[in-house]
């Protein structure tokens, strides 16, 4: 457990069985992931990792996960959030500074940004799978 602030953007942190709150090493790039993984293994589907990101562009892959549902919250600027659900069906929703929605699980979604936009994460992130766009 760590008693000092940290930027949520650089040191995302998952919340454990037990209602635990563990902070995370430094994000360094998507190996990260795969050792998230593996630190939070004993947690199984039940575990969420909460991160931060600002984003000046859309995104260049889908990504879905299979374990559950994921929380997207808008904290500035405008993006539109792209579902693909499993029938085929597509679902566009732009969400601005203070709204969220949902990314159900076995989901794909990916998104466009206009100008920049700060996205707030809960991800239920047991074997998510991405593709490119």
């Amino acid at each position: 457990m760590t008693t000092q602030a940290r930027d949520l953007r650089t040191f995302p942190v998952h919340l454990g069985l037990g209602a635990r709150v563990e902070a995370q090493p430094a994000f360094t790039g998507m190996d990260w992931y795969a050792a998230y993984a593996q630190r939070t293994v004993a947690d199984g589907g039940e575990g969420r990792l909460v991160s931060l990101y600002d984003f000046t562009s859309g995104w260049d892959m889908w990504e879905m996960h299979p374990q559950g549902d994921e929380l997207v919250v808008c904290l500035s600027g405008e993006v539109t959030l792209i579902q693909e659900y499993p029938d085929g069906r597509l679902h566009s929703e732009t969400l601005r500074a203070g709204q969220y929605i949902v990314n159900p699980a076995g989901v794909w979604h990916t998104a466009d940004v206009a100008q920049a936009a700060s996205m707030l994460f809960v991800t239920a992130g047991l074997g998510t799978e991405a593709r490119p766009r």
